[in-house]
């Protein structure tokens, strides 16, 4: 699919992703789990195609800078980042049941708890970028030393 979209593209057997490797621990599993989801499951992997496979290089980059500015609050190209994430998400949601690696010995029956951080982010429509920003402007009165004594782990 990528060569469709991107025909230069050299398409290889693995894709190398930088982990989460900061923010709060009950996220750390979050950004793994959802792209096992999206990408370890070809129902899945279809319907993510199928979400994006019709976006123009103009969509995708105002999705990009409107991520960056407003998070799931931004829009590009008609499309809400808060209504992506949520489809998003269901489909990785998916791709897990599908998958059924069970954890804890049998005792949780596939990695869905590992968006429970996602999913909350989804139903508030805030991210940790929005916690930050709150505690800077409001109890560390702009203090950004305090993250680390808050945040650290």
């Amino acid at each position: 699919h990528l060569t469709t979209v991107f025909p230069e593209a050299r398409v290889k057997k693995f894709i190398e992703m930088r982990g989460a490797d900061g923010g709060p621990w009950r996220r750390l599993c979050a950004l793994p789990a959802l792209w096992v989801g999206l990408t370890y499951d070809q129902q899945a992997l279809d319907a993510a195609w199928d979400l994006v496979k019709g976006w123009d290089h103009e969509t995708r980059e105002g999705l990009r800078r409107a991520a960056g500015r407003e998070a799931l609050q931004g829009e590009a190209g008609g499309i809400r980042l808060h209504d992506l994430a949520r489809e998003v998400l269901a489909i990785a949601e998916q791709g897990l049941k599908n998958r059924a690696r069970q954890g804890a010995g049998g005792l949780i029956p596939d990695e869905t708890h590992f968006l429970n951080a996602l999913r909350e982010s989804v139903e508030t429509g805030r991210v940790p970028a929005d916690e930050l920003l709150a505690k800077h402007h409001g109890e560390w009165q702009g203090d950004l030393s305090r993250i680390y004594a808050e945040y650290s782990y």
